[in-house]
């Protein structure tokens, strides 16, 4: 086995138990301030998912970065849809609703 693949594969499950243990303690007053930030870092990781989804040869980092960009836009779609709402309650009611 590829010692490469392995600390790519070990890194990527490391990033997954952390992100899921640090998700899972922010108290659910956070949460739409913390997708708020998190749209800039899924926008930074499309990048990184393009540039992977256009390399020269199809192989499997193609693969994953092809459903990398999707997951992400869908993240940083879903993050603004979310943040837009939050939003809209602090508008007043005055009838300039926009």
């Amino acid at each position: 086995m590829n010692p490469d693949f392995v600390l790519i594969v070990t890194v990527f499950a490391l990033a997954v138990l952390v992100g899921f243990e640090l998700i899972s303690k922010v108290p659910p007053t956070l949460h739409t301030p913390l997708m708020s930030g998190s749209n800039a870092i899924s926008g930074i990781a499309i990048i990184g998912a393009l540039l992977a989804a256009g390399a020269e040869t199809r192989s499997l980092a193609s693969a994953l970065g092809i459903a990398a960009v999707a997951l992400a836009t869908v993240n940083v779609v879903g993050g603004f849809l979310v943040t837009h709402r939050m939003l809209k309650m602090f508008h007043s009611r005055r009838g300039d609703d926009s």
